[in-house]
């Protein structure tokens, strides 16, 4: 039975003008008043206002998230749990997700992307996975703008000063810099880990009576309202929101990782989940609900690092490295002596009931009751109308001339977009629990798996310029070079988890460009066969009415059965024959250098999916018979740049001579062109027949354009005879030049 929770002296009232400084709206506060059939306290209503959260609900995007496909004979687990998980073999489970800290990081860079880093590493190892490996995309805007250098540095530097302290290595990412991305940048956080299969934990909570754990560190007011401020515009007064970013503390999510994975041994645990967004309150509504029962908590025994705490901020707070667990009843101190061996707060809270409600106690009176599922999974449902936007001119044109090609290539080394990211990556710990086989810098960074000659690839990307000319071909695009870098390193794509980023839903033509960029995640996903398996929706992302191009982050999982075949990028011998492969011919639309040189580039071509998934299986094939000595990626920067990236082997710098004249007619989309599928690949001459035949026979286009040289330039016939050795200083000192203050 329900019982009426009291007003707090002192609290605001709970009304229709409350709700909306909340972020709700006046239908959703007459549905909260239905639903408990009275009005509510402020506890409450706080309570509604995050779990209601486009950041929490997915109020906007859940009809449309219900079209990927989730499923395949290698899925161990979907969208449901803290995070999605793989069988790779050898009896082990890869467990992966990638979320955005985007808001958080914009408002305070260090720690809105540590705990970023921190916040994914739980969604991990609350499935009893070990973190093995971390990855990241980000966005900031352009260097011209006076908070880039800041929000860089300051993010680099809460995503190293945290993954390093906590001994998960940064293995791979991507790094992009817009004026689009001025005034709202991007933090997107991967995590893996692996688990034995059969010994995953679950979030979902079963048998009543049983004692529900607050472990962890205490909780103080850092955080409060933090999911509802990922689920907002920015303003002017953006700034102010500081203390709605969470402080982390690395080391007791070290200790963390060790006392739940050392729990979750014991077999005393029923289910566990982090305290991420909307803390205590997310962790305590949706583990009951999703096994169809209730819970009570009492708040007076959570730990508190201030002794002031009202309910209202005990159950909002988001302070870090917390967990949740519903434990076997009678094994409550088992746990205890875990989790006190770690150093950590282990204390039992509450209880798990049969009643469905949601219920909190504080000094001897109930404060909150309200139907679980009112909380974790009745949150309203918008289908929100959708429009493409009118067509906008380009402020590009296409009667600009195009530079000389040598000028263009060194132009393009020299842009951010396109250099070195080293002054990032270096900053991270990428070979932390020696796993790491290839780390940042490649196609694909490659892990193996210990005790096992299997192996994982992983890549992370997005294409946002794409998108924005067309948001259904440049999702597919995304997934399409995520899966084929995978494939450069040789690993055969099996799973996808998703960071969707993207302006404010109730604009519908933000709405059409998010439901065209599932379309395309769909569609891409069903061609190779991956399934998406976890994944979250970053809504919001404008400032005073501009939005961010659209923004879908798309992660890929790679497996491959024997590690010492996979691949790398770099040229290794001279007299290599060098190939381009390619499923269509490449354009400038959407370019790096179109971009760069303001040139009209057109739109994208069409994408054949049957093409892509054959250039993946065509790649994977020839690098487990050892046909394949390196793989390149054509991206930023299009072929003349993917060469040169090839001869930056870091063991012996290589030239190469080629003639584009093999392949077709050479002009600026041959050399600086994005777009379709192309691969350059070096093979042994004695070879070149029996890859030819490999991808020839499944329809691809192929052609052998010229050879590794020992001296140490890049000829592409005519037009580019540049020395290597100076093509890579330009590569490598572009972003720190530009730190220093240089043009």
């Amino acid at each position: 039975m329900s019982e009426r929770p009291v007003s707090l002296a002192g609290e605001p009232k709970a009304d229709v003008e409350q709700a909306r400084a909340f972020g709700l709206t006046p239908d959703e506060y007459r549905k909260i008043e239905q639903i408990i059939g009275r009005t509510p306290t402020y506890t409450e209503l706080g309570v509604f206002s995050v779990m209601w959260s486009e950041h929490c609900s997915y109020k906007s995007s859940r009809i449309h998230l219900r079209k990927l496909p989730s499923k395949s004979e290698l899925v161990v687990q979907g969208p449901g749990e803290n995070a999605g998980a793989i069988d790779v073999g050898d009896g082990w489970a890869a467990v992966f997700k990638i979320e955005s800290h985007n808001h958080p990081s914009f408002v305070e860079p260090y720690q809105g992307a540590a705990t970023g880093v921190g916040g994914i590493l739980r969604d991990i190892f609350t499935m009893g996975a070990r973190p093995v490996a971390s990855m990241n995309s980000l966005k900031f805007g352009s260097f011209d703008h006076p908070r880039t250098r800041y929000l860089l540095g300051g993010v680099v530097g809460g995503i190293g000063g945290y993954g390093n302290c906590v001994g998960v290595p940064t293995v791979a990412g991507e790094v992009m810099f817009d004026a689009a991305y001025d005034a709202n940048i991007l933090v997107n956080a991967f995590c893996l880990g692996l688990v034995r299969t059969g010994e995953m934990m679950s979030a979902k909570a079963r048998g009543v009576g049983n004692p529900v754990l607050y472990v962890g560190s205490a909780t103080g007011r850092d955080g409060i309202h933090g999911a509802s401020m990922a689920s907002a515009e920015f303003d002017k007064e953006s700034e102010a929101k500081r203390p709605a970013v969470q402080v982390g503390d690395p080391f007791t999510e070290k200790l963390l990782i060790e006392a739940c994975l050392e729990a979750g041994r014991t077999g005393a645990i029923v289910a566990i989940q982090d305290m991420g967004a909307a803390g205590l309150t997310s962790s305590s509504s949706e583990m009951p609900s999703h096994g169809g029962l209730g819970i009570e908590l009492d708040l007076d025994k959570v730990p508190l690092r201030e002794a002031n705490l009202t309910p209202y901020e005990i159950l909002l707070s988001e302070s870090q490295e917390r967990m949740l667990i519903v434990a076997e009843r009678g094994r409550e101190a088992e746990l205890q002596a875990v989790f006190e061996k770690w150093d950590l707060h282990a204390v039992v809270i509450g209880r798990i009931t049969d009643d469905q409600r949601w219920r909190a106690r504080w000094h001897g009176q109930v404060v909150a009751d309200i139907p679980i599922g009112a909380l974790a999974d009745d949150a309203p449902l918008y289908d929100r109308p959708a429009a493409a936007p009118k067509t906008q001119a380009s402020a590009k044109t296409s009667t600009v001339k195009h530079p000389e090609p040598s000028r263009a290539m060194r132009a393009l080394l020299d842009s951010p977009n396109v250099a070195s990211k080293k002054w990032v990556y270096r900053q991270y710990d990428s070979i932390v629990q020696s796993n790491t086989v290839l780390g940042p810098g490649s196609d694909a960074a490659v892990l193996r798996i210990k005790n096992s000659r299997r192996a994982m690839a992983l890549k992370v990307d997005s294409n946002p310029r794409a998108c924005a000319l067309d948001p259904y071909l440049g999702a597919v695009g995304v997934v399409c070079e995520a899966a084929r870098n995978v494939a450069c390193a040789g690993a055969r794509p099996v799973g996808i988890t998703n960071c969707l980023n993207y302006g404010n839903p109730e604009r519908p033509e933000v709405m059409w460009q998010f439901i065209r960029g599932v379309d395309g995640l769909r569609d891409a996903s069903l061609a190779f066969g991956a399934p998406v398996v976890s994944g979250n929706v970053s809504f919001y992302n404008e400032t005073e009415g501009h939005p961010i191009p659209p923004t879908p982050t798309i992660a890929v999982l790679g497996v491959m059965p024997d590690v010492a075949k996979h691949v790398t990028q770099h040229f290794k011998n001279p007299g290599d024959a060098i190939v381009i492969v390619r499923t269509g011919k490449p354009s400038l639309a959407a370019s790096e250098y179109a971009e760069l040189f303001g040139i009209d580039g057109g739109q994208l071509g069409a994408i054949d999916l049957a093409r892509e998934a054959a250039l993946v299986e065509g790649l994977v094939e020839g690098a487990e018979q050892g046909l394949i000595r390196s793989a390149h990626d054509i991206a930023e920067g299009g072929l003349a740049v993917s060469m040169a990236e090839a001869c930056f082997n870091p063991r012996a710098i290589l030239g190469a001579e080629v003639e584009l004249g093999r392949a077709g007619s050479a002009d600026a989309d041959d050399f600086f062109g994005e777009g379709a599928s192309t691969v350059i690949l070096s093979i042994a001459p004695a070879d070149v027949t029996i890859v030819e035949k490999l991808f020839v026979g499944r329809g691809l286009e192929f052609a052998v354009i010229g050879k590794v040289i020992a001296n140490p330039r890049l000829k592409i016939g005519e037009a580019i005879d540049e020395d290597v050795s100076a093509l890579q200083r330009i590569y490598e000192d572009a972003i720190p030049r530009r730190l220093r203050g240089g043009d």
